[in-house]
């Protein structure tokens, strides 16, 4: 065993442990069962026909951020970014930062002919992808106080009241019909805050309740960093937890809990920094702390650096994915797994200089935990983690089957939650049938 693999080492003692939770955990809370009724004009039953059933689509949201759309060097490269991203992810994160979305105040950002500021695409360009291939777009982050503008920097705490309360008026206007999932606030640890308002003591209720005001009928998260998340104590006096609590005490409509899980470690502190994170029963142990809130978990942001292209670094990468995602998947309150960065080599750049990107292609220095964090490399080439996530996606957590009328013209299955495509024999058109945790799952088709 290499020295890199001792990182799975938790994994491997506990294997009997997590393996058996996750099995069980997946084949109760995401699957379900359906049953479809054939009857003809008359609404009698049609037995003995032969049905296929094929699942199009999961109901759990697995996405990645979209910040690179249309954002890379060559056309080339652009258009595979939009074909492997679409090929597997039906949720995408949407870059709602204030800085760069409205750098001059007055003049936001939200449509496609915007001005270009590199890795935040404008909303508009990311709904119009999101609706030409049918994924759900989630917003990030809508009162993220370290991505504030500088315009505000010296503004008193009720001018960036009176600010944040148009910036959210706009976005409900134009987006809230559209996005479902609305990240509120995002990473309250930070040391100094950019405006004076971030100090204050009501900062999360007030942006939550206002929220509510703008955004009544989106689901409103709540997003932290991963220490917080992973590698506290596990207690109801976690830091994390704790604050949650407090403001939906005080009234905010906390409806989704989000947790942030980015290795970002140096590959020589990787097996010190990954014993809370990388060990599977703290994992479940976390999980279920959270849950007791009430609120769904969402797995917001997830990076796990491969640290260079070589076969073995990739090989772990994608192993320790599957574990984890079979993990997430197994949980009855995640609802959400959202990998961060799609491709390797950009996101530590914020200068989209075509040049200077090139000329870094491999560079270690500019840190090894973030420059290979993708699943796909620089040239777009897809890691093995790309395509472990698609196996577990469309082939593990996949339903697809052939059954035939009983003398009721009925058949039953059970399958993964999502969206089914529904081939009768004798009938032409294509049935769509939604199995779901919020329906009864049944459903007469008429020949």
């Amino acid at each position: 065993m290499s020295d890199r693999r001792k990182i799975l080492d938790l994994f491997e003692e506990q294997d009997a442990f997590w393996k058996q939770r996750a099995a069980e955990g997946i084949e109760r809370y995401r699957k379900g069962n359906g049953k479809l009724t054939v009857v003809d004009e008359n609404g009698i039953p049609v037995p003995n026909l032969k049905i296929k059933i094929t699942q199009k689509s999961h109901e759990f949201r697995f996405g990645a951020n979209v910040f690179m759309l249309d954002e890379l060097e060559t056309p080339e490269k652009n258009d595979a970014y939009k074909k492997y991203f679409s090929d597997v992810f039906n949720m995408a994160t949407l870059p709602f930062y204030w800085d760069s979305l409205e750098p001059e105040k007055g003049k936001p950002r939200y449509a496609k002919d915007s001005p270009k500021v590199y890795r935040r695409p404008s909303p508009d360009s990311c709904i119009e992808f999101c609706e030409k291939y049918g994924i759900e777009p989630r917003e990030h982050a809508l009162a993220y106080d370290n991505f504030f503008p500088k315009w505000l920097y010296d503004a008193s705490v009720e001018e960036v009241k009176c600010e944040l309360e148009r910036r959210y008026a706009e976005i409900s206007r134009r987006y809230a019909d559209k996005i479902p999932t609305i990240e509120v606030t995002n990473e309250m640890e930070w040391e100094k805050g950019k405006t004076k308002f971030y100090d204050e003591p009501d900062f999360v209720e007030w942006c939550f309740k206002l929220a509510e005001k703008y955004f009544p009928n989106n689901q409103l998260v709540i997003n932290e960093h991963t220490s917080l998340c992973w590698a506290d104590k596990c207690r109801a006096t976690d830091k994390y937890y704790s604050y949650i609590e407090a403001n939906m005490l005080k009234g905010a409509r906390i409806d989704a809990i989000g947790m942030q899980y980015h290795l970002f470690n140096k590959s020589e502190i990787e097996y010190e920094k990954t014993r809370f994170t990388l060990n599977p029963k703290n994992i479940y142990k976390h999980m279920d702390l959270y849950s007791n809130l009430g609120n769904p978990l969402q797995i917001t942001e997830v990076t796990i650096p491969a640290y260079s292209w070589e076969k073995e670094d990739e090989e772990i990468q994608a192993e320790i994915i599957e574990k984890l995602y079979s993990i997430w998947f197994s949980h009855p309150n995640v609802e959400q797994i959202v990998y961060w960065n799609l491709v390797d080599g950009y996101a530590h750049f914020w200068d989209p200089d075509p040049e200077k990107i090139k000329a870094s292609q491999g560079d270690m220095s500019l840190g090894e935990n973030y420059y290979y964090g993708g699943l796909l490399r620089f040239d777009l080439s897809p890691k093995p983690a790309y395509l472990k996530i698609k196996e577990l996606i469309q082939e593990k957590w996949h339903t697809e089957t052939e059954l035939v009328t009983d003398t009721n013209g009925s058949v039953t299955f059970r399958g993964f939650y999502g969206t089914y495509d529904i081939e009768i024999e004798g009938k032409e058109e294509v049935t769509t049938f939604n199995l779901s945790t919020k329906s009864e799952n049944e459903k007469n088709i008429t020949l």
